[in-house]
Formats: structure tokens, C-alpha cells, sequence
């Protein structure tokens, strides 16, 4: 049997059109070269680089802009968000994540814990990072995002190990994080996986279920205490500062009050000294003069005084002993 004839008219509402051989052959590929010319451009984003292959080899980074490439599946732009920040969440998903490898596949699991003293507690965490080198994050690690987000909660469960519950749900949280971070990076250096680990912030730590009410009043007993602190803290600053300069203050009075007494004292030698080389010159007039000077000081300090000859026998009429009497009008 020979096989049905190729139809040459197609009827499109209601007309009907010729199709010779020529438009079957230049159907396919005028169609051909739209795909092509579609498949020869591409645009980087501001903040990202797109690693162009060839065959499957690398050929170059483009950097952002429209750029050209061979099409037909000849080469091929991966894009790379190099200048931005990505996070992995561990212990619970964000909606909407952008990033296929942010949240786990079970995140109940990834945040029951053990401590160091064998209590259990539910850690939550972010580990945020970047790509610092895009080759090496695409062909040196089959599935980066997921030999990451392992390494993170390796190194996590570790720092976390080796800790009591009490400084994981309290005192310990930003020690963790250092710590964590710093292993993280010393176990990513050799393996070149083009990534950088920036930081890793603990979110919600709590203990399990059944003794949570428990943990919750020893916090608040442990704030009630550092609130007592600081208080005490406070009456300090504010006691001891006064007290401080209040003897500052007093030292300063008697030092000052010793310089005084002691240059007193120096001038007072000098002088007794001047004085005494008067009086071996002239004792009899040094001794009269310093005799009536001595009562030239000390008399007036007295007040009213009569001074009388020892040798005067009767003195009484020479007294005013009568308050003078009011002149009358």
C-alpha cells in the first residue's frame, strides 16, 4: 500500500491556503532561528556574575549587563548572586524563601539538642553567607547549599555539646555564635567551596516542652537578680564618686593646711633668728622692746583695764566708779 498524500491546503476560518513543499522546509527553520536568536542573549543582574560554559567547560564570568552567547545549548550562563547575602535557617523555614537551599527538609529535627551535662534543649539558628568565588561554588562541590547547611549544623551541634543547658539558654549565646563561626570557617578554608561564612546568630533557644515553666522561673529569677546588680551598681557609682571627692577634698584641705603651718613655723625661725642676733648685740633694749611690743598686743585684747603704780597708796579718789548721771531737760 503506498502512504497517504502529504496535504497541501489547510483551511483557517473558513479560507483555505496553500502549503507548498518550500513552507515545509522553511517553517522549521524560520522557527529554528527565532530560538536561536532568543538563545543568544543574556542579562546579569547588578548583583550577581554568570558562569558561562562551553560544552559543559568553563569558558569565562560574565560580569552584570546584556551580554552574548552561542546558542542552541552550546554555551550556557549560570547565574551567581555574588554580592548578596544569603542565609540557611536551621531549626525553622521563613515562607516565601528565595534561596532553594534556606530552609531544611526536616527542621524539627535540626533543632533537638544535647548539651554538655546531657540535658536536651531546641536551638534555632541562621548562618549568613556569601559566594566569594562563583567557580569554585559551582564545580568544586556537587551540591554546595546542602554540604553547607551540614557543615553548619555539625560545627553547631559540637559547640553545643560542649556546653551546659544553662549557658545555651542564657550567659553562653554569644559565645556559641563566635566560636561556631570561627570553626565553621576553619573547616570551609580547605575545602575551597567558594563560600564565606559571615556570621551565625542564635534566634530561639529554649528548653524542651515538659520543663519549660521550670526554665521560665529561673530566668526570671536570674533577670530579677541582674536587675538587683545593677541597681546596686548604681547606688555605687553614685555613693562612691561623692565619697571619693569628698576626701579628695579633705586630703587637699590638709595638705594645704600643713604648707601653711610649715611655712608658718619657717617664718617664725626666721624670725627668732633675726631676733636673737639683735638681742646679743643689745640685750637690755631687745628685751624692753620686745616687751612692750608683746603688751602692745596683748593689752587691747583684754578690754577695759587700770593699770596703777604698785608704790600708789591711795587710788580710790582717782576713780569714776559713778555713772555719769542724764542731764536733765
Amino acid at each position: 500500500m503506498k502512504p497517504p498524500p502529504i496535504p497541501r491546503t489547510v483551511t483557517v476560518g473558513g479560507s483555505t491556503l496553500n502549503i507548498g513543499p518550500r513552507w515545509l522546509i522553511l517553517a522549521p527553520l524560520a522557527l529554528l532561528l527565532i530560538y536561536g536568536v532568543f538563545t543568544s542573549f543574556y542579562t546579569v543582574a547588578p548583583e550577581s556574575v554568570a558562569v558561562v560554559q562551553r560544552f559543559g567547560k568553563f569558558q569565562q564570568t560574565a560580569t552584570p549587563g546584556l551580554h552574548f552567547k552561542l546558542p542552541f545549548g552550546i554555551d550556557e550562563a549560570t547565574i551567581v548572586p555574588v554580592r548578596r547575602q544569603l542565609k540557611l535557617e536551621f531549626g525553622f523555614g521563613t515562607a516565601n524563601a528565595t534561596n532553594m537551599d534556606q530552609i531544611g527538609e526536616r527542621p524539627e529535627l535540626e533543632r533537638d539538642m544535647v548539651t554538655g551535662d546531657l540535658n536536651a534543649a531546641q536551638v534555632e539558628w541562621i548562618l549568613q553567607f556569601s559566594i566569594s568565588a562563583p567557580r569554585d561554588y559551582l564545580f568544586n562541590m556537587k551540591d554546595p547549599g546542602a554540604t553547607l547547611r551540614d557543615l553548619t549544623e555539625s560545627v553547631m551541634r559540637e559547640v553545643v555539646g560542649d556546653r551546659t543547658v544553662d549557658e545555651v539558654l542564657t550567659v553562653g549565646r554569644t559565645e556559641i555564635e563566635t566560636e561556631a563561626l570561627l570553626r565553621l570557617k576553619a573547616m570551609l578554608e580547605p575545602l575551597n567551596m567558594g563560600v564565606s561564612a559571615e556570621q551565625i546568630q542564635l534566634k530561639n533557644v529554649n528548653p524542651p516542652g515538659p520543663v519549660q515553666r521550670s526554665f521560665d522561673e529561673v530566668n526570671r529569677a536570674q533577670q530579677e537578680r541582674e536587675q538587683m546588680i545593677n541597681e546596686a551598681n548604681g547606688e555605687y557609682n553614685r555613693v562612691i564618686p561623692k565619697a571619693r571627692g569628698t576626701a579628695e577634698q579633705r586630703v587637699s584641705a590638709a595638705e594645704g593646711y600643713a604648707v601653711q603651718r610649715i611655712n608658718q613655723a619657717e617664718g617664725d625661725v626666721t624670725r627668732f633668728k633675726q631676733l636673737l642676733a639683735e638681742f646679743e648685740k643689745a640685750p637690755a633694749i631687745t628685751r624692753q622692746r620686745i616687751y612692750l611690743e608683746t603688751m602692745n598686743e596683748v593689752l587691747p585684747k583684754l578690754g577695759p583695764k587700770i593699770i596703777l603704780d604698785e608704790d600708789a597708796r591711795q587710788f580710790l579718789p582717782l576713780l569714776n566708779l559713778q555713772t555719769p548721771s542724764t542731764p536733765q531737760p
